[in-house]
């Protein structure tokens, strides 16, 4: 199962290893990534620790400091001891636009709502909010295609059949405005952070 992190994260973190590695660097990586493991670029990004291997090839302990290079104009972690929890700030600004644009939208924020500490099915998720179906899978399938929303479980319909429950990503979000830039921050859920194949294979090595 995908990890809802590292889904909203790829698109960011491609775009940061593009700019650092090269185009002509990045395809030699590329190929190499489909000859050992037969995926592309993105889905090795969500298996991060397979990009890791191949990186290695190339950079040896270099990728190291190359992945921690890639990550730092995404996002920051911080933790924090007292409450143990974790905290991202968000530095792409293409990431922090979806965080916002998703809050701007009421519909979005209820469907965000609705879930944060509770996994539900898209059909209670749409009826807790009072959203007409069409609308609601619509923006729904962007929260989930951009990460914000996981799937967390199975809940049985009557039918017999399994049927995916959903949650947000995160468990609280703060905006502060600094400087006249807006800042992003997000506290992840533990498990997430955990099982973030991008988060884990970077910070070992931090």
């Amino acid at each position: 199962m995908e990890n809802g992190l590292d889904v909203f994260l790829v698109p960011s973190l491609r775009k940061s290893i593009e700019e650092n590695l090269g185009k002509d660097t990045l395809n030699k990586i590329e190929q190499r990534l489909m000859e050992r493991h037969g995926l592309g670029l993105v889905q090795a990004i969500k298996n991060f620790h397979k990009f890791d291997s191949v990186l290695r090839e190339f950079f040896g302990a270099g990728a190291d400091g190359l992945e921690q290079k890639f990550l730092q104009k995404v996002v920051s972690v911080e933790k924090s001891k007292q409450t143990d929890s974790n905290w991202i700030k968000l530095k792409d600004s293409e990431l922090a636009r979806i965080f916002l644009e998703s809050f701007a939208d009421q519909d979005k924020k209820a469907i965000l709502g609705s879930v944060v500490g509770e996994p539900l099915i898209i059909a209670k998720i749409l009826d807790s909010c009072k959203i007409p179906q069409t609308f609601g899978y619509r923006k729904i399938n962007y929260l989930i295609n951009n990460g914000l929303l996981v799937s967390s479980g199975f809940e049985l319909a009557h039918d017999g059949k399994k049927v995916k429950k959903y949650e947000a990503i995160f468990e609280n979000v703060k905006v502060d405005i600094i400087k006249n830039n807006v800042e992003v921050k997000v506290q992840l859920k533990n498990t997430l952070l955990s099982e973030s194949s991008i988060l884990q294979t970077v910070q070992i090595r931090s």
